[in-house]
């Protein structure tokens, strides 16, 4: 069963009366698209929901708004598919510019989380409607874990990861699903010291397969390895943020036998040399 986008909002009837919601897709005809804007705001303006990507005021010479309105912002992701960023009552709406607005801050939770689904064209850029006119073909098609980053996984033969990259999605920051992807598969990876060239290969066979042993990593840095705990030791924390990258070059089900993995480990190690000529003692 679908959930209504109401059954999350729970707006009264005299509150959908008086409320618009927003879509918009590009500034403009042929202009740069919302989702894209709003990406590339600050994290402050994004939590903030006052951004240069809703409550445009006009159309023309016709208000899209009137003061004491409640209007729901959202930017298109896909086709069907909005992403909410902003809920707020029009404080004014000044000739030829943007409303002015008082965030409505219990819904502040949702900013960049909520994605709605409703069926729309692409005709114009931006739509204002009435919200008793669509609610009810508004649904909610998820709550991302954390704020849209427009970055997904997508797929164990693309896993490269930088330090402070990883330490985000593992904070939950930053691609939603990328981290449980991790818990599902054990395998062989590679960190990279991007700053002299040097591999270190090692493999994850735990219960959480891959996430476990790069969260070894993201914690102490070295993941006890000998010579990754002399250059710990040597260079510090701040080396390892700034130069290590973390590839996935094999991957395989959690119930793989460990035993192989142990040996594709090694396979690896010769291929790279990375006893000789890389952070691997053995």
């Amino acid at each position: 069963m679908e959930l209504l986008l109401n059954d999350l909002l729970n707006l009264t009837v005299a509150e959908i009366d008086n409320s618009r919601i927003e879509l918009n897709m590009t500034e403009g005809s042929g202009g740069i698209a919302y989702i894209d804007k709003w990406l590339s705001l600050g994290q402050d303006e994004k939590d903030s929901g006052i951004t240069d990507c809703s409550y445009w005021g006009w159309y023309g010479n016709k208000k899209n708004f009137n003061i004491g309105q409640t209007v729901f912002s959202f930017i298109k992701m896909s086709y069907d598919e909005w992403l909410f960023i902003s809920a707020a009552e029009i404080v004014d709406v000044p000739i030829g510019s943007r409303a002015r607005v008082k965030i409505i801050k219990r819904l502040i939770p949702l900013f960049g989380r909520l994605v709605m689904k409703y069926k729309k064209g692409n005709t114009y850029a931006r739509y204002v409607f009435r919200m008793k006119s669509v609610i009810e073909s508004c649904t909610v098609k998820e709550i991302l874990p954390c704020q849209y980053s427009g970055e997904q996984f997508e797929g164990y033969d693309r896993v490269h990861l930088p330090f402070r990259k990883l330490a985000d999605v593992f904070n939950g920051k930053i691609m939603p699903t990328y981290y449980e992807a991790l818990k599902k598969v054990t395998g062989i990876y590679c960190l990279t010291d991007t700053k002299n060239g040097k591999l270190y290969i090692g493999s994850a066979t735990g219960e959480e397969g891959v996430a476990q042993r790069w969260g070894n990593y993201l914690d102490s840095k070295h993941g006890g390895n000998k010579k990754l705990i002399a250059l710990y030791n040597e260079k510090g924390s701040e080396y390892f943020e700034e130069y290590f990258t973390y590839t996935l070059i094999e991957y395989f089900g959690l119930s793989y036998d460990p035993e192989k993995i142990l040996e594709r480990e090694q396979y690896w190690k010769k291929c790279f040399n990375t006893i000789k000529n890389g952070y691997n003692d053995n």
